[in-house]
């Protein structure tokens, strides 16, 4: 943390860093029972019958290609547990960013159904996004501390790259070599298997164990089919389901998980749930043979020998390097960790999702009744003059790489047409809100100005102040700025801006999460690269805060 470089390094501590868990009381009861119940049915049933009979499992396999583990197999396994644990400490960090969780899309404060902060939203004074924002400790999240999220999506983003990449590539060849009899059920009489098997279990009974060598025993084996064939699939899809470009160009594709917060409840739980897998599958390996366990999946043989365990626990203490590894690279190497994530994960989006036509509408029945503020208001003395004279004063400065250089009023931008778009805002903190928008199209904008052949990219100037001071700006590609949805917003909800949300003109980009959509816009500059603007990463967050330059999810 010692650095001369005190901007990129400063951290921001949320005056109250009280820990805090909440969870609506009618779903907390209904979890409990839900835990609890078969764990009673359990107790029921030794009770009055004794422990249930374990079938031999290795008739539930076909041939000896499903016995043993193969190079690729333990090689496979080493790689997901380590980026599993990149994945579960970078979301972390991300979810302390906007630590509450919504069943619906309107994340109406004090509507959550679990919060991991102990504070309420106050009703007596502005409260922002960032205003919620909590801190959470480096030991159990990447990077840690406040104000990091550009950071732990780089981690979060990265990982799950080569995360997917392994698991289509453990998956191929699980079919490819005759491995998949190990994890896939063929038969019904695996489900009452299982609850024998769960009985023994839940009533600190250790049922006999299969050399997992050559099979694994029911509940085994149903536990690692749901990693694997629904639990992995469910984390990526409901993640896509979080895009903005995605779920700007298929309505539809957010409404299978719920809407986005649905989408983000379910990839926090299934976060939960591969945690809870994790504890469970590590003190089963413990309990039931750690010796022989280690060499099945480190050596790849059915021996007791101390190779395997030795090798497994220096394997473990590589993964703990990475780790540290990791958090320091974000403290210390941040800049080179941005630049390694744009031109992987970077690339892969303007590919695939930043080519996508945002063109999803909502009604009126489906505005927001609370659309959270974000940002800290223009202290300038410009800004408070113009906001008590209602902008009147106001004039848009439109120039740079541009035929027609130009000068507006309030009013000469609203002559110029007005168009209305009821969408769905994506803050990268997590929550989301539906508005009405209405302002001027940046494509007639654009045509008004006639940008010249080498203008690339716009750049929006602000009123407004960065995280460390100086003027806050942004950039959109020209390509994002022509998308039929952008516009240059003086309305919002049929009125005209208020002061909290952007007046007098913010950024629409419905491609893009919301920090991307600049708000008090004091002028716009056509130039040939974003390189030639601030530190030349794409705008004030992107040079300060490590956030992507094109976020399309």
């Amino acid at each position: 943390m010692h650095s001369s470089r005190p901007k990129e390094n400063s951290v921001h501590f949320p005056v109250d860093r009280r820990p805090g868990l909440w969870i609506r009381p009618e779903l907390l009861i209904g979890l409990t029972a839900l835990v609890a119940l078969p764990i009673i049915i359990a107790w029921i049933q030794y009770g009055l019958f004794g422990l249930p009979a374990v079938t031999d499992p290795v008739r539930t396999f076909s041939g000896s290609s499903s016995s043993g583990f193969p190079l690729w197999l333990r090689t496979a396994h080493y790689i997901s547990f380590v980026l599993t644990l990149l994945l579960i400490r970078s979301g972390l960090s991300i979810l302390a960013d906007h630590p509450r969780l919504y069943r619906d899309r309107d994340c109406t404060p004090n509507s959550e159904w679990i919060r991991f902060t102990p504070l309420k939203v106050p009703t007596d004074r502005l409260w922002t996004a960032k205003d919620d924002a909590r801190y959470i400790s480096p030991l159990w999240s990447l990077p840690g501390y406040r104000h990091t999220v550009g950071v732990a999506r780089h981690w979060h983003f990265l990982s799950v790259l080569f995360w997917v990449l392994t698991g289509v590539i453990y998956v191929v060849l699980l079919f490819v070599q005759g491995h998949w009899a190990r994890l896939v059920p063929t038969y019904w009489g695996i489900l009452p298997e299982s609850w024998n098997i769960f009985v023994h279990y839940a009533t600190f009974h250790l049922p006999a164990e299969p050399d997992g060598f050559y099979a694994y025993q029911a509940l085994q084996q149903l536990a690692y089919f749901s990693v694997v064939f629904v639990m992995a699939p469910l984390s990526i899809l409901s993640g896509l389901a979080m895009s903005p470009a995605l779920d700007g160009r298929f309505s539809w594709y957010p409404r299978l998980f719920g809407g986005r917060q649905g989408a983000r409840s379910l990839h926090f739980l299934l976060m939960v749930g591969f945690s809870v897998f994790l504890v469970i599958h590590v003190s089963l390996v413990i309990a039931t043979g750690f010796v022989r366990n280690m060499n099945h999946i480190v050596m790849g043989n059915d021996t007791s020998s101390a190779t395997g365990w030795i090798l497994g626990l220096i394997g473990i203490a590589a993964a703990l390097a990475v780790l540290f590894a990791a958090h320091w690279v974000s403290w210390h190497r941040p800049r080179a960790l941005q630049l390694a994530a744009r031109r992987t994960v970077g690339a892969l989006t303007l590919r695939t999702l930043d080519p996508l036509t945002p063109s999803t509408e909502f009604s009126r029945d489906d505005i927001s009744p609370h659309f959270w503020s974000n940002g800290k208001l223009p202290t300038s003395e410009e800004w408070q003059t113009l906001l008590a004279e209602d902008f009147q004063g106001f004039r848009l400065r439109v120039s740079g790489l541009v035929d027609h250089p130009v000068e507006l009023s309030l009013g000469e931008i609203i002559a110029l047409g007005q168009e209305n778009h009821i969408t769905l805002h994506h803050c990268i903190q997590g929550w989301s809100g539906v508005a009405e928008w209405g302002g001027l199209s940046m494509s007639a904008l654009s045509e008004l100005v006639r940008p010249q052949p080498e203008a690339k990219v716009m750049v929006f100037h602000s009123f407004g102040e960065g995280l460390y001071g100086g003027e806050y700006y942004e950039t959109l590609s020209l390509r994002d700025a022509l998308h039929p949805q952008c516009l240059l917003a003086y309305e919002m909800n049929g009125e005209r801006l208020g002061a909290n949300h952007g007046a007098p003109l913010r950024l629409r980009a419905e491609n893009q999460l919301g920090y991307k959509m600049i708000k008090w816009i004091s002028s716009i500059e056509f130039v040939a690269s974003e390189k030639e603007v601030g530190q030349g990463f794409g705008g004030a967050n992107e040079d300060h805060e490590y956030f992507d330059l094109v976020p399309n999810i």
